[in-house]
C-alpha cells in the first residue's frame, strides 16, 4: 500500500509540487510512511522544510485529551507550531497571518471513518482559508481504516440546525469515504478555483479493505484511537460522549468499554444479546477510568466485542446499548443519587444542542429514547437512508477531478 506520502517520498513528479516552494503543514502523529517516516521529515529531507506547521484537535503531537484547547508551540527544529484546535470555533482555522508567505499546503491526516472525527473538518477549514488567499492545498491521502463500502453506510445526514464541528456539511455518520474526498468533494462544491486543491490519493489497496488488511501497523491518530479494533466502533462508540456513561476514556479500550456506577453490566449484556444485532457479542465487565467521567470511580458495563468486522454495525449498537442503559436506569435497576442523563453542557463549541443531537444530527434519537421506544424502532429511526448513500456517491463523483 502506497498512501499519498508515501507516493511522494517516491515520485519526482509529485515532488515538484512542494520543492522550492514555501510549505506549510497540517499533520498529527499518524502522519507517516510505511517506514514510519513522519511528513515533516519527508519534506525537510527533500529541501522543502515547511515554515509553519498546524496540528489538529490533540494537537500536532498528539498528547491531548478530547476537547482540551491546545497551545501554539515549537517542535524540534525550531519552527512554529500553530494550534488549529483552541477555546474558539474561530481557532480551528488558520488565521491570514498564519499563512503569509505560504505557497502551499501540504495536509497529512489519518481520519477513521465517522462524520465526527473532527480532522476532516479542520483539514475543510484550512482549505477554505487558503482559498480565500490564493495558497494551493496537497492533500495526501490515506485509507479509510473501515473501508469504503456502500453497504455498510450508517447514520442519517444531519438535519438543517444541526452542523458543528462534529459535522460541518451533511454527511452520514459511517461514510464510507477518506479525508481526500471529502475534501475534494468539499472544493469543488464550494467552487475553489481548478487546481487549487490537489489529492494525492492511496495506491496498492483495496479501497473497501479494513485497516487489518494493511501491510503496516495501524499508528494511533489521537489519545484514545489507539488500535484497529478502537476505529472500528468508534462510528457508534463516539455516541456515548452524548451520555453521562463513561466511553472508557482513562482505560486502556477506550469506545469498547462503556459503564457507569449507576449500570447492571449483567443485565445491560443480557438485554443488548437479546435485540439481534448483526455480528457482536456483549460481556458484562466492572471497569475503573483513570480519569474523565467517574474517575476514580468502579463502573459496571458492558465490553462490546465486534465478532465479525463485515457484519457488525458499530452506529445501530451503541444507539441500542443507550437506549437499554437509559430504561435500566429509568426502571431503578440500581439505586443511586446519580442516574443516567443526556449530556447538555457545552460540546465542541456550540452551548445551545444537546450533545448527542450533535453526534445523531437531530433530536430524534434522544426524544425517543427519552420516551422509551424499543431499540428497533430507534435504529430505523436514524438510519442512512438511499438519499444517504447517493449523496455519498455524488460526492465521490465530484471530487474525482481533484485527484493525482
Amino acid at each position: 500500500m502506497h498512501t499519498g506520502l508515501d507516493r511522494l517520498a517516491e515520485d519526482a513528479a509529485l515532488l515538484k509540487k512542494v520543492v522550492g516552494s514555501r510549505v506549510a503543514l497540517l499533520a498529527h502523529p499518524a502522519s507517516v510512511t510505511r517506514r514510519l517516516q513522519h511528513a515533516a521529515d519527508i519534506l525537510d529531507g527533500v529541501g522543502a522544510r515547511p515554515v509553519i506547521v498546524f496540528g489538529p484537535e490533540h494537537g500536532y503531537g498528539g498528547e491531548a485529551q478530547d476537547m482540551i484547547g491546545v497551545d501554539d508551540a515549537r517542535d524540534v527544529r525550531g519552527t512554529r507550531v500553530k494550534s488549529l484546535y483552541g477555546d474558539r470555533f474561530e481557532d480551528l482555522s488558520p488565521k491570514e497571518s498564519d499563512l503569509e508567505g505560504v505557497e502551499v499546503l501540504v495536509i497529512d491526516l489519518q481520519d477513521v471513518g465517522a462524520r465526527y472525527y473532527t480532522f476532516v473538518w479542520t483539514a475543510v477549514l484550512a482549505v477554505r482559508a487558503c482559498a480565500r488567499l490564493g495558497i494551493r492545498v496537497l492533500v495526501l491521502d490515506r485509507p479509510n481504516p473501515l473501508g469504503c463500502d456502500d453497504e455498510v453506510i450508517e447514520g442519517a445526514s444531519q438535519e438543517k440546525g444541526f452542523l458543528s464541528f462534529v459535522g460541518l456539511e451533511a454527511l452520514p455518520v459511517r461514510h464510507g469515504m477518506t479525508l481526500g474526498e471529502i475534501v475534494a468533494w468539499r472544493a469543488v462544491v464550494e467552487g475553489v478555483p481548478k487546481g487549487l486543491v490537489e489529492v494525492v490519493g492511496t495506491r496498492g489497496v483495496d479501497r473497501h479493505a479494513h485497516a487489518a488488511a494493511w501491510d503496516r501497523p495501524f499508528v494511533m491518530p489521537s489519545p484514545n484511537m489507539p488500535t484497529y479494533e478502537t476505529a472500528r466502533v468508534y462510528p457508534g462508540g463516539c455516541l456515548v460522549e452524548g451520555t453521562n456513561l463513561s466511553e472508557g476514556r482513562g482505560t486502556t479500550r477506550p469506545f469498547e468499554i462503556v459503564g457507569a456506577p449507576f449500570l447492571d453490566g449483567v443485565r445491560l449484556a443480557r438485554d443488548l444479546s437479546c435485540v439481534g444485532l448483526p455480528g457482536v457479542e456483549f460481556r458484562p465487565t466492572t471497569f475503573l477510568p483513570m480519569f474523565q467521567k467517574h474517575a476514580g470511580v468502579v463502573c459496571g458495563g458492558v465490553q462490546i466485542h465486534p465478532v465479525h468486522a463485515s457484519a457488525f454495525r458499530p452506529y445501530a449498537t451503541y444507539l441500542a446499548l443507550i437506549t437499554l442503559a437509559h430504561a435500566q436506569a429509568k426502571a431503578g435497576a440500581r439505586v443511586s443519587a446519580h442516574t443516567f442523563r443526556f449530556r447538555t453542557e457545552r460540546y465542541e463549541f456550540v452551548d445551545d444542542i444537546p450533545a448527542l443531537d450533535l453526534l445523531t444530527g437531530s433530536s430524534r434519537a434522544r426524544v425517543m429514547i427519552e420516551a422509551g421506544e424499543p431499540c428497533h424502532a430507534i435504529i430505523e429511526a436514524c438510519a442512512a437512508r438511499d438519499a444517504d448513500v447517493a449523496l455519498v456517491r455524488e460526492a465521490r463523483r465530484l471530487g474525482e477531478e481533484c485527484f493525482v
